[in-house]
């Protein structure tokens, strides 16, 4: 017996760590040091910070990868993957630096993986970031055939007196919604849930969705925030906290960036909702309730900023082709989100 026969096959592994050398090595940051391939990866500290603290994240992208599978489209879920760590990251106020990957599957799969580490790279140039490294295990019997996990790993930085804590935060600032660009990576559950008991077909283009496929929409790829941020960041524009919307929505998530003895009121019909939400509501005949603790409902990040910064703030993101909207405000409380208007 050889680890071939056993269904491990090292001679793939190594030609799919060559197919991915060119999408890896386009990301490099000058502060990358040493080559592709090492054990390690080595990433030099920018210059000028006076007091630089790393900021580090971790997550994946949960059930959406079933519908990849289910698919056969892998190009878009490695954007997701880096999506949820950098969007994460930069909340503290932090510049994604490098980035690293863990990818898990039964049986090697070239032509399939390279799609997703194609997706992961694009990611990471959205972000800015380098791609310095990552584990690809295969691990036979362990999952389906055709399918794979991922885990993604990143490290930003920031000055220490720049870091957003929440401390900044006053009642009377004003929350900035930014769109997402759809589902993004959370809830899918629920979405596989609805798309099982109806009976419709990933390929079926419900006319209130217009012509794109259901697979299409969603496996829509998370919105990464990074770029438009810190350059609003860099344009000397004041932001107080920021609140990345994943898993529980708005509800969830928007008070984590609040300090204490605060909470925040928002607008229901401040901004406008993505039709893919409602059309998931109508079919699955879930509540508006859950759907806001479920989904991010057309609201993927969120800015707290003064008053005075909300306009600046909105006309830097549009330059930047990214919709924003006030949605709120942060008033004395305990830690929660409080409707207006639902």
């Amino acid at each position: 017996m050889d680890y071939r026969q056993a269904g491990v096959d090292v001679e793939a592994g190594r030609a799919f760590v060559q197919q991915i050398r060119q999408s890896v090595e386009r990301t490099y940051r000058p502060e990358v040091l040493g080559s592709f391939g090492g054990f390690g990866g080595l990433f030099e500290l920018p210059a000028g910070y006076r007091q630089p603290v790393l900021v580090s994240g971790t997550d994946g992208v949960g059930t959406k990868l079933k519908l990849a599978h289910d698919c056969q489209q892998h190009d878009t879920v490695g954007i997701d993957l880096v999506a949820m760590c950098v969007n994460d990251v930069l909340t503290a106020g932090a510049e994604p630096l490098f980035f690293l990957d863990y990818l898990a599957t039964g049986k090697l799969e070239p032509d399939q993986l390279v799609q997703v580490v194609a997706g992961i790279a694009l990611g990471c140039q959205q972000a800015g970031c380098a791609l310095v490294g990552g584990e690809t295990a295969e691990m036979p019997g362990f999952y389906q055939a055709g399918e794979y996990d991922l885990a993604g790993f990143c490290v930003g930085i920031v000055e220490k007196n720049q870091i957003l804590s929440g401390a900044a935060v006053q009642p009377g600032d004003i929350a900035i919604g930014l769109a997402s660009s759809g589902i993004h990576s959370n809830g899918y559950s629920l979405v596989r849930k609805i798309i099982e008991q109806s009976g419709v077909k990933l390929s079926d283009c419900p006319a209130e969705l217009g012509d794109q496929t259901l697979a299409d929409l969603l496996l829509t790829p998370t919105q990464i925030y990074v770029k438009p941020v810190l350059a609003a960041l860099r344009a000397g524009l004041k932001i107080h906290g920021m609140a990345h919307i994943t898993g529980g929505g708005l509800p969830e998530n928007l008070p984590r960036c609040l300090g204490e003895h605060q909470s925040v009121r928002v607008a229901h019909g401040s901004w406008p909702v993505p039709p893919i939400f409602g059309w998931l509501a109508a079919v699955g005949g879930v509540t508006l309730p859950e759907m806001y603790s479920t989904f991010n409902m057309g609201i993927g990040y969120v800015l707290i900023a003064p008053p005075a910064q909300v306009e600046p703030l909105i006309a830097q993101l549009t330059a930047e082709a990214i919709a924003a909207y006030s949605i709120g405000e942060v008033v004395g409380g305990s830690g929660e989100l409080l409707w207006e208007g639902l």
